[in-house]
């Protein structure tokens, strides 16, 4: 019986002092361990910084349009006959008063021969007539017939010569011309109502461009162009991109609007004239319109790379005086460059992240870096 408590007590004193020195050894542990996690903390992140900028613009309103030449051209027979000769290659620039396409001529001078002919013998006889009736030797009825055949007479020389004058189709309008219609060799028609179409020539150096506004856009730019016009009097500015460009590129102005809304649509058309110096402003192309809506007001902008998204709303990392980076939902505008217009939620004076912000979450302290100072190294 003592010998069986005698074990139980050595039993019981050994699994206390095992337990002790598993006790020792992990504190001994996190001791260790603790130290170095201490040692090798994470610096703060390095972020670079860029100010919000107040600059004065106007706000403006981003439309589709079609471009359209300023001068369209049908070129289309006066005279019938077969196509005798076509004077230009498809696309080339041609120049007012070249002849671009030759209608067999044989016929009409032929016939402006025969007129010129019937012409001379009708004035000669015109001028007897005076002298006969000076003499007494007709009267005055068939002196006064005499006179009309030789008006009429002149006036069929007229005609013909225009028919001849025809048979050679000159560009009305200097630009470029599309392909040839009709080919050489094939019978043309010069009737009215049902003359043979030949050819289109569109003007180049300018060109329209058509672009509808909503309702209240209009209000909004009607009253923004009756401000315009009594403070400058200057035509009211307008920029353009084709599909292939960015920043609205090219610059033009705004040449007349319809005089009235559609009310199927609830639009109104402005007409815009653009320089094509390029030849890029190809008629019925569509474009990208930038149309002023209100006069220059100090407008905020930031930097495109600062803006983030965050389901469906837009925000920014505003970094303080603190070195911590806070969450700042933002409301957006249109684009100025490689800048964003912020209606709402940023204001003078609040830096953002710009480079950085996958290292970076709301309430983390940052180690900032102007944009500036990053730029100069």
């Amino acid at each position: 019986m003592i010998n069986t408590k005698s074990k139980a007590v050595s039993l019981l004193a050994a699994i206390l002092v095992a337990a002790a020195a598993i006790a020792a050894a992990i504190t001994l542990r996190s001791r260790s361990s603790a130290a170095p996690q201490d040692h090798l903390a994470m610096p703060a992140p390095r972020v670079t910084v860029a100010p919000v900028e107040v600059e004065s613009l106007s706000e403006y309103d981003e439309i589709t349009g079609h471009v359209d030449a300023i001068e369209t051209v049908e070129l289309r027979a006066r005279v019938s006959g077969h196509l005798e000769a076509v004077h230009f290659q498809s696309g080339q620039i041609v120049h007012e008063g070249d002849v671009l396409f030759t209608i067999d001529p044989r016929w009409y001078r032929a016939t402006f021969d025969l007129a010129t002919a019937r012409a001379k013998d009708a004035e000669r006889e015109a001028k007897r007539a005076s002298e006969l009736l000076a003499a007494s030797a007709i009267s005055s009825e068939e002196a006064e017939g005499r006179l009309a055949r030789a008006a009429e007479a002149e006036a069929d020389l007229a005609t013909a010569r225009l028919d001849l004058e025809h048979t050679e189709v000159r560009a009305p309008i200097t630009g470029r011309i599309g392909r040839a219609l009709i080919t050489k060799g094939n019978l043309i028609s010069g009737s009215p109502g049902d003359a043979s179409l030949l050819a289109t020539i569109v003007s180049v150096g300018q060109a329209y461009v058509y672009a509808d506004i909503d309702e209240a856009t209009f209000l909004r730019f009607n009253r923004y162009a009756q401000e315009h016009a009594s403070s400058s009097g200057d035509r009211i500015p307008v920029a353009l991109e084709l599909a292939d460009e960015t920043g609205y590129p090219r610059q033009g102005y705004i040449e007349s609007a319809s005089n009235r809304l559609n009310p199927e649509t609830g639009s109104l058309t402005l007409r815009l004239v653009f320089p094509d110096h390029d030849g890029a402003l190809v008629p019925g192309l569509f474009a990208r319109v930038r149309v002023p809506i209100s006069a220059p007001r100090p407008t905020v902008l930031v930097n495109e790379r600062a803006v983030e998204t965050d389901q469906s709303q837009k925000f920014v990392l505003v970094v303080g005086h603190d070195r911590v980076a806070s969450y700042r939902t933002v409301t957006l505008g249109g684009s100025v460059g490689d800048k964003r217009i912020v209606e709402k939620g940023l204001g003078l004076g609040d830096d953002v992240i710009v480079n950085g912000l996958q290292h970076v979450r709301p309430g983390m302290a940052v180690d900032p870096e102007p944009a500036l100072a990053l730029a100069q190294r």
